[in-house]
């Protein structure tokens, strides 16, 4: 099973980014504001010309099949043009497609949430194609953030997955357990750290799995698979509202009778979940 934005379908093109040497006129536009994208009958992306794309910020994508593709920023997308949130799309377009979006989306966060300088608190500038902010005050360069955050699953000597369900899920709705790294912290020791701080659960040998960007704003999902060193569960009650160990066989009959609720296959946690699951998991995200 594949999840969605496992991996670069085009080319960047960096070389292109600088003097605006990307434009031609058969540049493919995709239009976006937020984490919204602009489609048609909302399941796949509305690939639009330059000239008739509306006015905002560029951001050069790069080159796919030798054509050029890029993204224009908009505050929001018109409802004619039939916007979606990427967390949607993303369940029902093309890899390449899904792989030119989230670059996009990726990018245009960071801009929404970068437009001053961090270092003296002028308005920056953006450049180099959308990769690039500069201060024109104090000359600063600023690059798009990504904040890496690790997902896990971590099972028991009897080979039980350890899940838990946020606050402001509703009942029967389950995930792995995530989180972000924190500074001076190995990715082992933040799922170590995470897992120990959300449902009280000492963890051993972790594994690395798997990657995903998650540009909701800005995050890279960092997949591993963990051992626990121990089976009695406290969850905190502000991140973690409920926590449980799951055999295979409770995972397929309670989500054929939907009394559990999974990820979808967008969420690199799902593919988490088939792995070490192997057979049929039914259902997604109500």
């Amino acid at each position: 099973m594949d999840y969605a934005f496992d991996r670069t379908q085009h080319d960047r093109a960096a070389h292109l980014r600088k003097d605006d040497g990307w434009r031609d006129p058969g540049v493919r536009v995709m239009v976006i504001g937020g984490e919204h994208v602009a489609t048609v009958d909302g399941q796949s992306i509305r690939w639009i010309t330059m000239d008739n794309a509306p006015d905002g910020e560029w951001i050069f994508l790069g080159v796919r099949d030798g054509v050029r593709h890029a993204a224009v920023i908009v505050d929001r997308v018109p409802r004619e043009l039939e916007p979606l949130s990427l967390r949607f799309l993303g369940l029902t377009i093309a890899a390449d497609d899904a792989s030119l979006a989230v670059h996009a989306v990726g990018i245009a966060r960071w801009h929404e949430n970068h437009r001053h300088c961090a270092k003296c608190g002028q308005p920056s500038d953006i450049a180099d194609a959308g990769h690039v902010r500069i201060c024109p005050s104090c000359g600063t360069h600023h690059f798009p953030r990504t904040d890496p955050a690790v997902i896990m699953l971590i099972t028991d000597g009897d080979d039980r997955a350890l899940l838990g369900r946020q606050p402001v899920w509703p009942e029967g709705r389950f995930s792995t357990l995530a989180g972000f790294v924190e500074p001076g912290e190995s990715l082992g020791d933040a799922v170590r750290r995470e897992v120990m701080e959300e449902v009280g659960i000492r963890v051993g040998e972790v594994t690395y799995a798997g990657s995903q960007p998650w540009p909701f704003p800005s995050s890279l999902m960092l997949g591993y698979f963990g051992e626990a060193l121990s089976t009695d569960i406290v969850v905190d009650k502000h991140e973690i509202a409920e926590a449980r160990w799951f055999s295979r066989d409770e995972v397929t009959e309670m989500t054929a009778a939907s009394e559990l609720v999974l990820p979808p296959n967008v969420s690199i946690s799902r593919w988490l979940l088939q792995t070490w699951h192997g057979g049929t998991i039914h259902g997604k995200w109500a």
